[in-house]
């Protein structure tokens, strides 16, 4: 009975410090509100300290208080985590996955695949992100995010390459008319570009060179545009020449509303990486998720 009444303490104060409010936790919990106060109250007496600041307009969490939370919020989650597992076991998992990826091809990729895993596993929720903005998963509480390219700040993470692309330079038939079609890499220097930009950092393009490595130059940046989808559209209306995934563009490639450019140096592989912070490791909602991605990337269905 002590255990079952400390792990409702437990529970009850992560629900009140989460919310800032015994009202709305009580609401989460679905008990009264005296009984969220009444069982933090008792969690505070036991461990000696005050969890959270109380006031008549909100609830603060004190120093302590933000560190317990922390741990309890670990501790909670390795609880579900060990009934996941079993319940994984009869392929019964379920909960919230928190995915972040990049936005065109979250939408036009990653959606449908994700669409599938979701029908064939009911219990399962997705909140789903799509930004071309680079999060820190833990910091923002993302159970898996999607990357491209070269990965940076990986501590605390857990990195599985999926698939790889090739990254193709692009451009309408309209615009190439207009200012011709470069022939080498230099020349791109004279032609207007459509970049994508980070940190309102305009973006680099990967070039490969003849000997098979890959070099990256600094296009002009005529317009910079932070949408993938966005920059494929202002390609296809002849704003000028574009470098993106191939899994965005072949099939207006396909279609004549674009044209490859400097195939001789475009094509550079381009990794598409599954990253989770390493606690989320043992949920099986995350690694049945990247598992089925992988296999997805193995089919060629994330990028070619």
């Amino acid at each position: 009975m002590a255990h079952l009444e400390r792990l409702n303490g437990i529970v009850s104060f992560v629900e009140a410090a989460t919310a800032l409010s015994f009202t709305a936790a009580a609401e989460n919990l679905g008990v009264t509100k005296s009984a969220v106060g009444k069982s933090v109250s008792r969690l505070e007496d036991r461990l000696g300290t005050k969890l959270l600041h109380r006031s008549t307009r909100k609830l603060t969490l004190t120093p302590d208080g933000e560190a317990y939370l922390a741990s309890c919020r670990h501790a909670l989650e390795e609880i579900g985590g060990a009934e996941q597992v079993l319940l994984a076991k009869n392929h019964q998992f379920g909960g919230r996955l928190r995915v972040d990826a990049p936005a065109a091809w979250g939408r036009q990729i990653l959606l449908p695949v994700l669409a599938n895993i979701v029908k064939q596993h009911p219990g399962l929720s997705l909140l789903l992100s799509l930004t071309d903005r680079i999060i820190d998963p833990v910091e923002e509480g993302v159970d898996l995010a999607i990357r491209f390219g070269e990965t940076k700040d990986t501590n605390g993470l857990i990195i599985r390459k999926l698939a790889e692309q090739r990254a193709m330079i692009v451009a309408s038939p309209d615009y190439l008319r207009l200012r011709g079609t470069p022939i080498t890499v230099d020349e791109i220097q004279d032609h207007d570009c459509i970049v994508g930009f980070r940190r309102d950092i305009p973006n680099t393009w990967r070039v490969r060179n003849l000997d098979g490595s890959t070099s990256r130059i600094t296009p002009p940046a005529t317009h910079e545009i932070g949408d993938g989808a966005a920059i494929v559209d202002s390609a296809v209306a002849g704003l000028g020449l574009a470098q993106m995934p191939s899994s965005l563009v072949e099939d207006h490639i396909k279609s004549g509303r674009l044209s490859a450019v400097l195939e001789e140096f475009s094509g550079a592989k381009i990794d598409i990486s599954a990253i989770w912070p390493s606690t989320r490791h043992l949920l099986p909602r995350v690694r049945y998720v990247v598992e089925a991605l992988a296999n997805e990337g193995r089919r060629g269905s994330l990028g070619n």
